[in-house]
């Protein structure tokens, strides 16, 4: 499986950004899917996850009530939606595909996910 994200930019604090990460290969809904961010000197942290029929949501607590995660399983594809943009929120941003991971019921680990795809930059400027 092969991802690519897009979508990512700068924005001013309070405005919204959709995040897109398609997958390549015909396999795409039996991959529970995540987004991942990563900021300067820190390490790589869980955004949000979904489960493969997307009936199934997970989001970090720093996140949660902004941020909104879906897919497109005949698109190959999931999307974070980020509304009320705040400066802590700048980071490069990371599609990730698990299939060990079954369930969504809590925050995924980095080491839990298969495939990465290369990040998007996203900059929220005060």
């Amino acid at each position: 499986v092969q991802l690519q994200a897009s979508g990512g930019g700068l924005v001013h604090v309070g405005e919204s950004l959709t995040l897109s990460c398609v997958a390549s290969g015909r396999t795409f809904s039996s991959y529970v899917m995540g987004w991942f961010r990563q900021a300067p000197g820190k390490e790589r942290e869980f955004v949000a996850a979904i489960s493969r029929s997307g009936g199934n949501t997970y989001y970090a607590d720093s996140v949660k009530g902004r941020f909104t995660i879906s897919r497109d399983n005949a698109k190959n594809t999931v999307y974070l939606q980020m509304d009320s943009l705040k400066p802590e929120d700048t980071a490069v941003y990371y599609c990730a595909a698990s299939f060990r991971y079954t369930v969504v019921t809590g925050p995924f680990h980095p080491f839990g996910m298969d495939y990465w795809g290369k990040g998007t930059q996203v900059t929220v400027s005060s």
